[in-house]
């Protein structure tokens, strides 16, 4: 993918203003770390590379495709730390990066509750055309905010709408699990691209069908089940709901600035193998 050709090279600090102008820094939350990690602003960029995860995977596709600026979701430092020596795996990335002349900047929780950000790309992918509105609006604008509610075009049953979006999301060992009547009628959705079942009380009062998120944890989501008037809940994995956004920020980059960029297929989620026993549900 190319951006708008230019006469003059394309600077580091030229890609992150881009993106900062759709991905405000100030949007993080306060226990984020978002923005560039390693880089010298003035270094010149002609390829760009886009992940979820900055894991040793990743960075060695980064190296092979020969890319200047790996931009990912998740952080690497997220926590403070006193040391990138290369005796722990996170400093010995760093000395990667920085030994191969490759940027690392990081769109976090400013691109989850960007308009559109995160969860637009996720509720796109699994069929919510749009329009599109925040589950919980950010109190200084509204229009953003984390998570996303739409209407499917036309009416599915619960066990329809999960394989839509066993479908539309990448692959993962973990795949997708439903709560609640597979023949429910869906018609609203809730979607919240990563981690979300901390808006599990918001859903409820949103008056949705259904909500899609990842990482429920049994307590949560066995609670929330017991009101018998409440959305189903569908779980997929935290890197396939986010997946999908590195498109949406590739095209934000190569839309303004004369860069090749490539958006990472490797399927970096932590869980890499599941097995079921003879007779258990599916």
């Amino acid at each position: 993918m190319t951006g708008n050709l230019r006469n003059v090279p394309t600077t580091l600090a030229d890609v992150t203003g881009v993106l900062e102008g759709f991905y405000d820094p100030s949007w993080a939350e306060s226990w984020d770390a978002v923005g560039l990690v390693c880089g010298d602003p003035s270094q010149n960029v002609d390829k760009v590379m886009f992940a979820v995860d900055p894991v040793t995977a990743v960075i060695d596709e980064a190296l092979e495709w020969g890319a200047d600026l790996l931009i990912t979701h998740h952080p690497l430092l997220l926590r403070p730390v006193n040391s990138v020596a290369a005796t722990t795996p996170k400093g010995r990335l760093i000395h990667r990066l920085i030994t191969n002349g490759i940027a690392l900047y990081t769109a976090h929780t400013n691109a989850d509750v960007a308009d559109p950000g995160v969860s637009d790309a996720l509720a796109r992918a699994v069929g919510l055309p749009g329009p599109l509105r925040p589950l919980a609006p950010a109190a200084e604008d509204p229009r953003r905010g984390l998570g996303r509610i739409g209407d499917l075009p036309a009416p599915l049953t619960l066990a329809e709408f999960a394989a839509r979006v066993a479908g539309g999301l990448p692959a993962t060992a973990a795949g997708v699990r439903l709560a609640g009547d597979p023949d429910r009628t869906i018609r609203t959705v809730a979607v919240c691209g990563g981690a979300g079942d901390s808006l599990l009380g918001t859903v409820r009062a949103a008056g949705v069908d259904v909500y899609l998120t990842a990482d429920l944890r049994h307590h949560p989501a066995s609670e929330f089940q017991e009101h018998p008037d409440g959305p189903a809940l569908i779980d997929a994995a935290h890197w396939a709901t986010e997946w999908p956004w590195l498109a949406d920020a590739a095209r934000v980059v190569a839309g303004a600035l004369d860069l090749t960029t490539r958006v990472s297929t490797l399927v970096t989620d932590a869980w890499t193998f599941s097995c079921k026993p003879e007779g258990a549900p599916q």
